[in-house]
């Protein structure tokens, strides 16, 4: 061979060699690309794997008042659930009798929704759902109906359809109880490999630790950390807070009046067993408060293996509802509202058949149109609902009832002033205009409704009237500028008419002449407050607002804003909602102004308060009467509404008490009011142990219950005139 040959026999070596090489390094990346980087993946495609996708809860968001401290926040909380998937093939009920043993072991109680009590000596059962109880008797009949029973069907045909589907025959009748009741409520809650179940929610720390150490033993079964509702202070507002609760099975599965069947809340993503707000404002802003709900993915090979377990999406938690409330400030409401009442009752009603039990209060900013205080007397407490809540319901004085913003009320003298801005806007009285009061209206021949003259007689002006209460002058303005117009301005100023405020709130009503009732007479009555009118206190502090706004009506709402939970940053902020104006022409609201402001001078308690507030009371007669001697006389209301400082007023007020008496009867609870309004805005009004706000100076001198010194023509009742009819 020359060296030519030898040449090209090197070149061709190396080039076979270094294309084996190239081969080689393409096969051994190959390999690494196999085992290392998608050797999961090749592994579960060998073992011929399932994932299973589980919800993970997302906590709900804080509702915190003004100054951003928690009333409603969630707790974390743990529940016993099962898992289908992880219990593989053990005996599913030799597994729940070892649960049940052991919750009962440590006082725990499990999920059981089936209305059918324990057997009795005979072995017969009984159904445990109240005859009088509507939700029971839907309860009852669902029940029947997803067992495929007939209605008809006793509770002994109910055990024995669950002993037949669920194979129970061997167990004692008790167990067949405590079975088939857990099977039924599995089958409530979809158990399923994709579906957990829980049996046991809010367990104690005791019961944690004890399944975690039979957790080797007992597959399948997991304590899930969660959260719960908690109320720091369970008195705050409860009634416009509302609740949570589990989702219905009406509210799950809906059947529309054609027979079609939807699940709209599992189109929105919920589950059967999730919580969900169902009242309040916990239900208004349940998207809000919600959150977004994780996702853990169990990965699962053909032979039941489980292979890997991972959180696929973290749950975010719901934003926080900011209100307009503060915290400390309400609760001094709270206290001075039931302060007011104890001082009626023990200096003017300590006689009397009929005690002022029950009451509402209302505060608003007149700025705005914020709720800073919603009060009720007697209300409840958040953190005892569900214990309490057949003490609750059963309660006379009702509790549970909203009366700030669903109690109706009639406002008798408390209407006057809108009686007054429409007749003096409408022209049809100015500020020299008089009324002649004798004490008795003749307009009518065959009805002549009457005034006492407290204060006041002769020819009377706009200022005097409200002032004094003169009924005769709003008699006959009332006759004059009529129910049409004056209920008008009315509307305009927030009675009658929703709020705004984001909960459910009751209408109320004005007199009209579309009324069934309705007379010549009912014109004039209802321009004293009476007749057909009916309010809520919540519109009582809203008119009292738009009065001091000189005619302009805000919206009325508790949320000042929605929060991001994490960082705090405001999302949504409330703004000042214009809803309705009456445009002022000239001094009518000075006018009024000046008549409530003399209202002030006669009461005790805001005479000689060191801001000058307006106000005027009112004292509505109620249904029931009683005798004194000889004379029937009607049980009154005690109604007030005021706003202050009057020259640029902060707030409003709408006051009602129950059996209360005169209207003036509520100032010294107006000083107190404005007394933790200023506290709160020097920042010395705080939270007392027993959640009553206190300050420096209503602890000093408190406001004492004095009797009125003077009192005006409503404390005399003089809005309560029965509504004889006139002559046709």
């Amino acid at each position: 061979m020359n060296q030519d040959e030898h040449k090209i026999v090197v070149r061709r070596m190396a080039g076979l060699i270094a294309a084996a090489s190239v081969l080689i390094a393409v096969y051994v990346l190959r390999l690494i690309f196999l085992q290392l980087v998608n050797s999961d993946s090749f592994k579960a495609q060998a073992t011929n794997t399932t994932d299973y996708n589980f919800t993970v809860t997302a906590a709900r968001g804080d509702i915190v008042d003004s100054a951003g401290r928690r009333i409603a926040a969630s707790t974390t909380s743990y529940n016993v659930v099962l898992s289908k998937l992880l219990m593989g093939d053990e005996d599913l009920d030799a597994m729940l009798q070892r649960i049940v043993e052991l919750l009962e072991a440590h006082g725990e109680k499990w999920n059981d929704s089936l209305l059918i009590g324990e057997p009795d000596a005979a072995g017969h059962y009984s159904f445990t759902a109240q005859a009088d109880s509507t939700s029971d008797q839907k309860a009852l009949a669902a029940m029947k109906d997803s067992l495929g029973l007939q209605q008809y069907a006793t509770a002994d045909d109910v055990m024995e359809k669950l002993v037949e589907d669920y194979k129970l025959e061997s167990y004692p009748l008790h167990w067949q109880r405590v079975l088939g009741g857990i099977h039924y409520e599995m089958q409530q809650q979809a158990f399923s490999n994709v579906n957990n179940f829980v049996m046991a929610e809010n367990v104690s720390e005791v019961t944690v630790a004890t399944i975690k150490e039979n957790s080797l033993t007992m597959p399948g079964v997991e304590i899930v950390e969660t959260s719960t509702r908690s109320y720091d202070e369970g008195d705050i507002i409860p009634h416009v807070l509302g609740r949570v609760g589990k989702i219905t099975a009406e509210k799950w599965k809906v059947t529309d009046e054609n027979g079609q069947t939807t699940y709209p809340l599992r189109e929105k993503g919920y589950n059967m067993n999730d919580m969900i707000g169902v009242s309040g404002l916990e239900a208004v802003y349940e998207d809000e408060l919600r959150g977004k709900d994780g996702v853990e993915t169990i990965t699962r090979s053909s032979d039941g293996v489980i292979v890997g377990t991972a959180m696929t999406t973290v749950p975010e938690p719901g934003h926080t509802v900011q209100l307009t409330i503060d915290s400390a400030f309400q609760q001094a409401v709270d206290k001075a509202l039931a302060k007011n009442i104890e001082m009626i009752n023990s200096t003017y009603n300590s006689g009397s058949s009929a005690k002022a039990a029950a009451g509402a209060v209302v505060v608003i900013s007149t700025k705005d149109g914020s709720v800073l205080a919603a009060s009720n007397y007697p209300s409840y407490d958040q953190n005892l609902f569900a214990t309490q809540y057949s003490q609750y319901s059963s309660d006379p004085g009702l509790p549970l009832l909203n009366r700030a913003l669903q109690g109706l009320y009639t406002p008798g003298s408390t209407f006057k002033p809108a009686v007054a801005v429409a007749a003096l806007d409408s022209g049809v009285i100015n500020r020299f205009s008089t009324v002649y009061c004798n004490g008795v209206y003749t307009y009518y021949d065959g009805y002549r409704p009457k005034c006492t003259r407290h204060g006041h007689s002769g020819n009377i002006d706009v200022i005097t009237a409200i002032k004094w209460s003169c009924n005769i002058f709003f008699y006959d303005v009332g006759r004059r500028t009529t129910s049409d117009v004056y209920d008008a301005y009315a509307y305009k100023m927030g009675l009658g008419t929703r709020t705004g405020v984001e909960v459910n709130e009751a209408t109320g009503r004005l007199t009209t002449k579309n009324d069934s009732n309705y007379t010549a007479s009912l014109d004039i009555q209802a321009a004293i407050g009476q007749g057909n009118t009916v309010v809520t206190p919540v519109q009582l502090a809203t008119y009292a607002g738009t009065l001091a706004n000189r005619g302009v009506r805000y919206r009325t709402h508790f949320v000042k804003a929605i929060l991001d939970t994490n960082t705090g940053k405001v999302l949504q902020e409330t703004q000042p909602e214009v809803m309705d104006v009456i445009e002022d022409r000239g001094d009518t609201f000075d006018l009024v102004r000046q008549g409530m402001i003399g209202v002030s001078e006669t009461v005790s308690g805001l005479k000689d308060y060191p801001v000058t507030i307006a106000c005027k009371t009112g004292t509505p007669q109620r249904s029931e009467t009683y005798y004194v001697g000889s004379t029937r006389k009607h049980y009154t209301n005690t109604m007030m509404v005021a706003y202050g400082p009057a020259e640029d007023a902060e707030i409003a007020l709408g006051i009602v008490i129950e059996y209360g008496g005169g209207g003036a009867r509520a100032g010294n609870l107006v000083a107190d009011i404005f007394d933790a309004y200023y506290a709160m805005k020097d920042g010395s009004l705080t939270l007392d142990e027993t959640g009553a706000g206190e300050t420096a100076d209503t602890i000093a001198d408190g406001q004492d219950a004095v009797p009125e010194t003077v009192e005006n023509n409503d404390a005399l009742a003089d809005d309560t005139a029965p509504a004889e009819q006139p002559a046709a």
